[in-house]
């Protein structure tokens, strides 16, 4: 049997429509029905750029939500059901081929170790698909050893820990990825959360756990920062700027004691030294990524517990619109707008 897909024949040419065939679950693998596959802004880095594109064709979407239609062998997908309804991360190394995993087709596969029920979160599946790929990228940033490395919340280290004394910063907070950055951040105790975004975002933020909010247009962003840190921030987290932008995150960490930038893209390029301070005792940057299936070891450690905070609303679903079928036109036009720095999150119906 086949199926309709979008996919990418080669670099740097639009999407388009195709017939491919029904992927069978192997072990530890679901087939489900895609109910929504969600767009984000790496998908046009994928068509324009080959970002993650390992070999072609390649199909984007690495948000998925979906009912099971066949379960296969294994004690990871039986616990999973026929009819049951799952929001998963597509499986993604950086040097294989798992289109049979990615969104923008019918019928995809799962991996059980990248999934979990939607049932169990309180959300509808559009709702639930804007969290497999964003929140999971925050949680590796702020809790993996890549990124911040603090102690997951409501572990016994979490608890031995005390954070109400230090401040984050998060750069980017009014996107869905910096959204989730200030909840987890809430979640992990910092007593000072300073929002750096755009002001329509302000109420919501603090609603969301941001103590101080610093108006991304603003001429003194710095020294707004510095107001509130004085010299002894250690944390911060950049979630949208790539290498040569991220010099507010390194300017406002302390300047006396070594403080880490963790960021969602690439930290090539060089900074203006002028701008960053005497950093004395240096400076960490260092970009993480929420490519669950690369670090297969720390994915229990999300998706055992995301459902839970999703249900009790410490973790909030992110903004997106709905799109209807698996038109290849519209769907090229999302992605030329992540490419021009206007799209919103997108998520497919095929």
């Amino acid at each position: 049997m086949s199926q309709k897909a979008l996919i990418l024949k080669e670099i740097g040419t639009p999407l388009v429509l195709t017939d491919r065939p029904i992927p069978v679950p192997g072990e530890n693998e679901l087939l489900v029905k895609i109910t929504s596959a969600g767009l984000n802004p790496h998908d046009h880095r994928s068509r324009d750029w080959g970002l993650f594109v390992a070999d072609l064709p390649y199909i984007p979407a690495h948000d998925i939500a979906g009912k099971v239609l066949a379960v296969g062998p294994g004690d990871g997908a039986a616990k999973f059901h026929v009819g049951e309804h799952v929001y998963a991360q597509a499986r993604m190394p950086l040097d294989q081929v798992f289109i049979d995993f990615h969104g923008l087709q019918e019928f995809a596969l799962v991996d059980v170790r990248l999934a979990a029920k939607i049932a169990d979160t309180g959300l509808t599946d559009d709702e639930a698909a804007t969290i497999p790929v964003n929140v999971a990228s925050l949680f590796v940033a702020l809790f993996h050893h890549t990124g911040l490395g603090l102690p997951i919340p409501g572990t016994e280290e979490a608890k031995a820990t005390d954070l109400s004394d230090e401040a984050i910063l998060i750069i980017g907070a009014g996107s869905n990825c910096g959204r989730a950055g200030v909840e987890f951040a809430r979640m992990a105790g910092f007593g000072t959360i300073i929002a750096h975004a755009g002001p329509s975002n302000e109420e919501e933020l603090r609603a969301m756990g941001a103590t101080h909010f610093v108006n991304r247009h603003a001429s003194n962003v710095l020294d707004q920062i510095r107001f509130i840190v004085g010299d002894d921030l250690l944390y911060a987290l950049d979630v949208v700027n790539f290498g040569p932008q991220q010099g507010l995150g390194i300017a406002a960490l302390s300047n006396s004691k070594k403080g880490t930038l963790v960021t969602l893209l690439p930290t090539d390029g060089e900074l203006d030294i002028s701008e960053i301070g005497p950093k004395e005792a240096g400076f960490d940057r260092r970009m993480t990524f929420g490519k669950m299936a690369i670090i297969p070891e720390f994915a229990p450690e999300f998706w055992n517990r995301i459902s839970q905070w999703l249900k009790e609303g410490r973790i909030s679903p992110g903004k997106f619109k709905v799109m209807e079928g698996l038109d290849a036109d519209k769907v090229n036009e999302v992605l030329d707008l992540y490419r021009d720095g206007r799209g919103v999150k997108v998520h497919i119906h095929p």
